[in-house]
């Protein structure tokens, strides 16, 4: 299952979406930016998700195959994994 750690706030800031760090997570290195897509994933993940049902909400919101579905999940939740953002 995929799930936050607690202290990330989503916030809109000049049109962006960005993530900022709050509480003990204040590290400014860790603001990231998401596009729509990756909005729309961590939205999802937030409320906790395995990776198969967010490949299956992806598949019912964008107009994408199974494949390119399976390696947008698999390659924003590495990237999460990595800067220490998931549980």
């Amino acid at each position: 299952m995929l799930k936050l750690k607690e202290g990330f706030i989503l916030r809109e800031v000049a049109g962006e979406t960005v993530v900022i760090p709050s509480g003990d997570e204040l590290d400014l290195n860790m603001m990231i930016t998401l596009n729509e897509t990756g909005r729309f994933l961590w939205e999802r993940i937030a409320q906790g998700i395995e990776e198969t049902d967010l490949v299956t909400a992806l598949l019912a919101e964008y107009e994408v195959d199974e494949a390119t579905a399976k390696a947008a999940v698999a390659r924003f939740a590495a990237q999460l994994r990595d800067k220490g953002f998931l549980i």
